[in-house]
């Protein structure tokens, strides 16, 4: 309906856009779609010259030398120009930017990423479809409900199974705890005698994970209210597994003492070690106790393209929620993540529905909204990237590169074992390998210092990234390998300046040259 006296003119197929004005020239609309290929052309040359020119993963910059470049900045008076902010971003970004590509990165469980995956980045940002409600995205609605199918097919979970992108997985981690919560605290309503009220519910509820599992199961435990003891840490083996023996008693003392397991949580490749859970026996316990079983694939998803290690993954089909990172072992571009589920009617939990949004009816009308399946709102097309990437190279050539850099961490595993400057904790069954510099004769006092100080020292020379963690109380060094690019040679060359940088550091700590140690 139309205001009195108005009249309402559609502009003719075919018709072209008027002339744009100075304040709407940066807009993405028809009458700017020249300056956008030029634009974007400009920061594609930009980062492609950066990339060809890189000699090493980081320049070494710290904090204190970038923070002034940054801070100085007037965001009030605009450069008005492409080049000139390009020019600038070099300067506070790409030139100080930590690189992934880099063969010599092997920090963290950061990827280089695939081509075909960067065009629907640039294709997802240009349309800029928000997948909470179908009104909002319509196709993107269905490509990223054909992945999810498509990924739960992979799993084995079943077909009532679904799920929804991510944003990663401490946020999937976070709503799998929240169904398991909500699932949980309704049976406690159900069982049977005197109803607890929540706040009692709640504060019986305990999750097992193992003490190598990921760190957002105890952040997920806080943010869902649970108490500070909610989440159980389950012991490991030689091999940095869960042991299942424990797990078993863990269950059976909560049983006992009244309380009750709402979630074990399984991990599937575990930061530091790269290790597997034992998947099968760790289901058959869940099932015979009646327990939610959530399995972190965050990292070890790869392994669902591999050609030669699925198996790796076997009782994954068992689980009652998944995590997978495609943005991890898929090589796709931050963030690119998803959250499975075996009944589909437990996503329930996350649903709440708004007249303005998606009312009730809808749901009635058969209308697909995520929003519906989400515990975000608006919501990036991300699942557009991982489409191209398999409508493209195809799943096989993916799991192909994770093969890769697993073949090149157990060539890096062997070449530490035969190293005598070095110990290995243990051997991984992904991509990661966790050892220390070994000081010989009066330095191995300063064993954790050395470790340290190595790390400190090769960041700051820029010619590589590698991580630090703990093994029982002690510093250790860590690579994590996600590049294919990555050679045997490299890994030898970082150990050779690791063991000079803790060499170094030793010989003058002993020699009284350097009092203060590392901190």
């Amino acid at each position: 309906m139309s205001l009195p006296g108005a009249t309402v003119q559609a502009l003719p197929t075919g018709a072209v856009p008027g002339p744009v004005t100075a304040d709407r020239a940066h807009l993405f609309t028809a009458g700017t779609v020249a300056d956008y290929r030029r634009v974007l052309a400009e920061g594609i040359d930009r980062v492609a010259d950066r990339v060809a020119a890189a000699d090493r993963p980081f320049t070494g910059v710290t904090p204190q030398d970038l923070a002034p470049r940054i801070a100085g900045i007037d965001l009030d008076r605009p450069l008005g120009d492409t080049g000139a902010a390009l020019d600038e971003l070099q300067d506070v970004y790409l030139r100080d930017a930590v690189y992934f590509h880099h063969p010599r990165y092997l920090a963290h469980l950061n990827c280089p990423v695939v081509i075909p995956a960067l065009l629907g980045e640039a294709v997802l940002s240009a349309v800029n479809s928000s997948l909470d409600t179908w009104d909002q995205s319509a196709g993107g609605t269905l490509i990223e409900r054909r992945l999810i199918d498509w990924t739960v097919d992979r799993v084995g979970l079943g077909p009532a199974a679904d799920g929804v992108f991510t944003s990663g997985g401490t946020q999937s981690n976070l709503q799998a705890m929240l169904l398991a919560r909500e699932e949980a605290v309704g049976r406690a309503a159900t069982s049977g005698g005197p109803r607890p009220s929540r706040p009692e519910s709640l504060s019986r509820l305990r999750i097992l994970t193992s003490a190598a599992g990921h760190f957002s199961v105890q952040k997920a435990a806080k943010l869902l209210g649970l108490d500070a003891d909610a989440v159980v840490t389950v012991g490991t083996d030689a091999g940095r597994r869960m042991r299942t023996d424990e797990l078993a008693r863990e269950i059976d003392r909560c049983r006992r003492e009244g309380l009750r397991v709402m979630a074990v949580v399984a991990t599937a490749g575990t930061t530091d070690f790269g290790t597997i859970d034992p998947l099968p026996r760790i289901a058959g316990i869940c099932a015979a106790a009646g327990v939610w079983l959530h399995v972190d694939a965050a990292y070890g998803c790869g392994l669902l393209v591999s050609p030669t290690r699925r198996h790796l993954l076997d009782g994954i089909d068992r689980a009652d929620s998944v995590t997978v990172d495609y943005h991890k072992s898929f090589f796709q571009p931050v963030s690119s993540s998803a959250l499975l589920v075996r009944d589909r009617r437990v996503l329930r939990h996350a649903t709440w529905h708004a007249d303005y949004l998606n009312p009730a009816r809808a749901v009635e009308q058969r209308i697909p909204n995520q929003v519906d399946k989400s515990i975000q709102t608006t919501r990036r097309f991300d699942a557009l990237k991982l489409w191209l990437t398999l409508r493209i190279m195809g799943p096989d050539a993916v799991g192909a590169l994770f093969d890769e850099v697993i073949d090149r961490a157990a060539a890096a595993w062997h070449l530490l074992t035969e190293d005598p400057r070095f110990e290995v904790v243990t051997r991984s069954q992904l991509s990661t390998v966790v050892f220390r510099y070994l000081p010989t004769g009066p330095g191995r006092a300063l064993v954790d210092e050395a470790n340290l100080y190595a790390r400190e020292a090769l960041a700051a020379s820029g010619a590589a990234l590698v991580a630090g963690t703990t093994v029982d109380g002690a510093h250790h060094l860590k690579f994590t390998l996600l590049n294919p690019e990555t050679t045997v040679a490299d890994i030898a060359h970082v150990l050779d300046l690791i063991a000079e940088h803790a060499g170094w550091y030793v010989r003058t700590r002993t020699a009284g040259e350097l009092s203060c140690p590392i901190r």
